[in-house]
């Protein structure tokens, strides 16, 4: 993995929730245009690295934080860093699927609008354009004025993928996003990431193993806050250095 290949990087990154440390010295990087699988038992520190990229644990009385996430090189969390437009260039989808509760073209159309795209035939270009990369075009290409929350499960996590590219980001940050799905939709969004690789440089929180086997290029075991093993996916699952990443990844443990 060359320098160039890096888009982000934590070096040394600690996080407390009061007194409490979630995070212990946490350096990982992240290649551009690849899928970096967080695994670890729950309460581990998974999802909280996660969110120290797009600055979500701003909004988290009494967290603190020390070290550095590099994206792009850049510390996200300088002082004139302007976290909206971090937060539209690093999206993020969630382990429970969370459409406005407008129609599915409002869900899609509110993020370019905020950023200011206005024009009618621009926001249907950019839904129709979000909702084919996103998988869900043929569903509900006819549909588009129909309520959000009337989709099933696994279509409401499509659209939210779709809500997330039509801003245009460069990364996105997937936390479990597959838990409360079945799994025919679990097979689909994983074959969305694999699709949406290409274009976006992808980080995925996953329980499930096999999931992270399948999808990830890179994989990283969390345990007890810290970053216990990292590597490609396939040495962390067949050949790992660590005896607690064997013990998680055998099931002995978690």
């Amino acid at each position: 993995m060359g320098t160039e290949d890096i888009e982000i990087e934590s070096r040394n990154l600690n996080l407390w929730y009061g007194s409490a440390q979630a995070l212990k010295d946490v350096s990982i990087p992240i290649e551009k245009n690849r899928v970096t699988a967080l695994i670890g038992p729950s309460g581990c520190g998974k999802s909280t690295f996660i969110r120290c990229i797009n600055r979500m644990n701003d909004l988290i009385k009494g967290c603190r934080i020390t070290g550095k996430v590099l994206f792009e090189g850049r510390d996200v969390y300088e002082k004139d860093v302007d976290v909206v437009v971090l937060r539209k260039r690093i999206g993020m989808v969630f382990q429970k699927p969370n459409p406005f509760p407008m129609s599915i073209y409002d869900n899609i159309a509110y993020g370019p609008r905020i950023h200011g795209t206005q024009a009618k035939r621009e926001l249907d270009e950019v839904v129709e354009d979000s909702l084919k990369a996103a998988a869900l075009w043929d569903e509900v290409g006819g549909i588009l004025d129909k309520p959000a929350l009337d989709l099933s499960g696994g279509q409401q996590q499509r659209l939210c993928i779709a809500r997330t590219l039509a801003v245009k980001p460069d990364v996105i940050l997937f936390d479990e996003p597959c838990s409360a799905l079945d799994p025919i939709s679990t097979a689909r969004i994983e074959d969305l990431i694999n699709v949406l690789k290409h274009d976006y440089t992808i980080i995925i929180v996953t329980h499930n193993m096999q999931q992270a086997a399948r999808v990830s290029d890179h994989t990283a075991f969390f345990l007890l806050g810290e970053m216990i093993e990292f590597g490609e996916t396939k040495q962390i699952f067949e050949r790992p250095v660590e005896k607690s990443t064997e013990n998680y990844i055998t099931g002995r443990f978690g």
